[in-house]
Parts: structure tokens; C-alpha cells; sequence
């Protein structure tokens, strides 16, 4: 049941193309982007392997003859081997965190901002933006590209934005009391954080007057979303981008929400085996692949997103034609191998959200202290649940390793712990720590 109901509106004409236009114009695109990155060094050494010309993509089949791209690949032409235009064309550079080494850049030429800008203008419209409402973002402002890339978006529409950007709490929560957005942009962790500082102050959270939101940066679940507007009394939406791809405006819900539009007039994606890198069936978990469609300076061919989801090709009601992806249910580089099974963070949020008593805030810790792996899951308990009481305290301990045990297949240890103790992110929420990777036990 949502808070309220908003009419359907579609920004670009574009995402209504039947699919037989689509498919051609795809085509069209791809030959020039194969085009385009002829004389990238990693794709001109590629191609001259395969035999590959723009000539012979015949159809979309023919994708599956071009190379793969990685982040490594990006990382061994750093820092900006990928270009495809001259230097001087270039008006912005982006990039990833840089959090596992050096930052992977992107640039940006005039038309590729615009049609960044555009993407983003699409989801949030279909979300419920409207040129009247005021917008507060919470993502940082730098490198990263989720605060430029929505400020763009939104300013595309034409509502006004409060640029606040991360950090500090309490300052946030006084922006949305004093000048009353209607609109929230940030991580879904983040806005758990302001509903928190709010309550802490005895603010209730649905009083803040905020209407939409719209999530992106880090994977989360269906039970958050609903965790966040019951907190909030709003609509959170949820989209999808990569600085390596375009940054936030690949795809994002619409008013339906059975899924992320693909702006697939702009990329072509793929859904594989990570470990076959063969194609999975629709419906099915696979690692989501790119190719850029309409970007100059930075074209990316097959880029290995990491990211695992499915795609949906049937009707919307909304009457976008594009394919839809699911949300992102892990990554293949922080799926966890625990006694031979396989364990995704977002799964033990899902048991998490369902037990009532605990806070969206967890850690999982990994390790192996003997010849068996083993997980602690350390879980904030709400103010008002906290008890001294010991048979209180175990009874919700044990409803939480059931869920998580008949989520993952797998028994955990839990750890119940006082509300406020798990530090708190401004960014992409940090939710595993492996002891086994530090002690090279994997």
C-alpha cells in the first residue's frame, strides 16, 4: 500500500520507440560506437585479435563478438587510455572511490553531460519529480558521480534543489524543517540515519513533509523500502548507474515499480554467468554487461558490471518499452563463499528487516578461527526494544537467526548490541568485514 498515488508521466518520447525501432536504432549505435573506439589501444589490440570491423556487426547478435571489459582493464590504461576524444573536448572527469587502489576515471564531453542529465531527467520524472517541487541531495559532491549526475537531472526538469550534500545529520534535518523539500536524493542507508537523528530529537519523521525519494549508490532490499516509507510516509524509488557506464541515469523505477527501466536507446545490456559469461535465461540472477550506445568521449564496450540482477521484458503498465532489471541482489566481489554456500549482505538485510525489534543498522563479520567458517552478525536493537532482560533479549536473538537461517540456507552467530553503537556511513553503507581476506585464507 504506498502513501498516495501520482499520475504517470514520461519525460522523452523515446522510451515509449516500439521494439522494432528500438532494435534498429540499437544497431545503428552500435556500429558507431565499434566505430568510435577503433583507436581506444584496448579495443584497436582487441579487434585486431577478432577480425572485428563496424561491418561486421550485421545485428545485435554480433555483440557477443566483442571483447569483455573490466575494471582492471580500465585500471591498466590509467589513467585515461579508454579516451576517445581529443583532450580538449573533455568538460568533466568523474571517477570511482578508489577505495581498492587508484580511482578508474571517466570523461565527459558537452554532449555526453547533456545526455547524462537527460537519463537522469527520465527516472525521476517517471518517479514522481515535477517542476515545482524543491529537491534535497544528500550524496556527496566530487568524483562520485551520484550528486552531479542527479543535480543535472533535476535541474533538467527544472525543480530547484538544495545542493546540502553528505554529511553532517543534524544539518539536514534542519534544511528539510526550515525550507521543506518535497523531494529526498541519497543512499536509502542515508535517509535511515536522518529518520534516526530525527526521532533522537523527537521529531517524527513523517511530519518532515517529504513526498518522494529517490535511492541509488549501494544495493538495497524490498523490506528497506518498505522500512523507509513507513518511517518517512513517502515513495522511495529505486535507479541505477555506474560511473564506468554513464554514472546514476542507466535506469530507474517507474510509478509501477516491477522493476528499473534500461534506457536501452542509450545501452545495450546483457544479463551472464559470471562464471561462464554465457547468457542466462530471462527472469534469472546474472551479472549485468554495458555497452554504451551514444557516448563520446569515454565508449565502454561489454562492461563487466559485477553487479547481479535480472531483466523483465514483459509489458509495463506505464507504457515504457524498455527492458526492466530488477534491483541489485549482490555482486559477484562481495558474494560470500561460507561453508560452500553462497551468502549475499542484501539477504541478511531482507531477515533483518523482518523481525520487528531490530534497527536497519548490521555488521556481518567473517572468519575462521578453526577449520570452519563462521559469521557474526552484530544487529543495533530500536531505543525503544532495548531490554535488560535476558529471556527478552534471547527470544528476539533466536527469531533472528531463523529468519537469516531460512533466508541463506546457513546458521549464524548473532550479536545484539545498543542502539547507536554501529558506526554510521555518509556514503555507500560499509555492512562486511572478512577476516579470512586479511589473514589470506582466501
Amino acid at each position: 500500500m504506498t502513501p498516495f498515488a501520482f499520475e504517470n508521466r514520461i519525460w522523452d518520447r523515446a522510451e515509449t520507440t516500439p521494439r522494432d525501432r528500438l532494435m534498429a536504432l540499437q544497431l545503428q549505435r552500435l556500429r558507431r560506437t565499434v566505430a568510435r573506439v577503433a583507436e581506444v589501444p584496448y579495443y584497436k589490440e582487441a579487434f585486431a585479435r577478432s577480425g572485428i570491423t563496424p561491418r561486421k556487426i550485421k545485428s545485435l547478435d554480433d555483440l557477443r563478438r566483442l571483447p569483455f571489459t573490466t575494471k582492471d582493464d580500465l585500471r591498466r590504461y590509467y589513467p585515461l587510455g579508454f579516451l576517445a576524444v581529443p583532450t580538449e573536448k573533455i568538460v568533466r572527469i568523474h571517477g570511482s572511490s578508489g577505495t581498492t587502489g587508484r580511482p578508474t576515471f571517466v570523461a565527459y564531453t558537452a554532449r555526453d553531460r547533456d545526455t547524462w542529465a537527460n537519463l537522469c531527467a527520465r527516472f525521476l520524472v517517471a518517479g514522481g519529480l515535477r517542476p515545482e517541487h524543491l529537491v534535497q541531495i544528500t550524496f556527496g559532491y566530487g568524483l562520485f558521480t551520484g550528486g552531479f549526475g542527479l543535480h543535472y537531472g533535476i535541474e533538467k526538469v527544472g525543480a530547484a534543489i538544495i545542493p546540502a550534500a553528505a554529511g553532517n545529520t543534524p544539518r539536514h534535518l534542519m534544511l528539510i524543517q526550515d525550507l521543506k523539500p518535497q523531494v529526498l536524493v541519497g543512499t536509502p542507508s542515508y535517509s535511515l540515519q536522518i529518520a534516526e537523528v530525527a526521532r533522537a530529537q523527537g521529531i517524527d519523521p513523517r511530519s518532515l513533509g517529504l513526498k518522494f525519494a529517490h535511492f541509488g549508490g549501494e544495493p538495497w532490499t524490498e523490506d528497506m523500502r518498505v522500512e523507509i516509507e513507513r518511517e518517512f510516509g513517502l515513495l522511495a524509488f529505486n535507479n541505477y548507474g555506474l560511473s564506468e557506464v554513464i554514472g546514476p541515469g542507466v535506469s530507474g523505477e517507474c510509478v509501477a515499480r516491477r522493476g528499473m527501466h534500461i534506457q536501452e536507446d542509450h545501452f545495450l545490456v546483457e544479463c551472464v554467468n559470471p562464471d561462464t559469461l554465457e547468457p542466462v535465461p530471462e527472469g534469472e540472477n546474472g551479472e549485468l554487461v554495458f555497452t554504451s550506445l551514444t557516448k563520446e568521449a569515454f565508449p565502454i564496450i561489454r562492461y563487466r558490471t559485477r553487479d547481479i540482477a535480472s531483466l523483465d521484458s514483459s509489458p509495463c503498465p506505464c507504457r515504457r518499452t524498455t527492458v526492466r532489471m530488477s534491483r541489485v541482489v549482490g555482486r559477484t566481489d562481495d558474494m560470500l563463499i561460507v561453508r560452500g554456500v553462497n551468502v549475499f549482505p542484501s539477504q541478511i538485510e531482507e531477515a533483518l528487516l523482518r523481525v520487528e525489534g531490530t534497527a536497519p543498522h548490521y555488521l556481518i563479520e567473517v572468519d575462521r578461527p578453526g577449520a570452519m567458517d563462521m559469521i557474526t552478525v552484530k544487529v543495533e536493537m530500536r531505543a525503544q526494544d532495548f531490554s535488560d532482560e535476558m529471556r527478552v533479549m534471547e527470544a528476539l536473538r533466536e527469531r533472528i537467526d531463523r529468519e537469516i537461517q531460512s533466508i541463506t540456507g546457513i546458521r549464524v552467530n548473532v550479536e545484539l548490541i545498543m542502539p547507536q553503537t554501529l558506526k554510521r556511513s555518509i556514503g555507500k553503507a560499509n555492512r562486511v568485514i572478512d577476516h579470512r581476506r586479511e589473514k589470506g585464507l582466501i
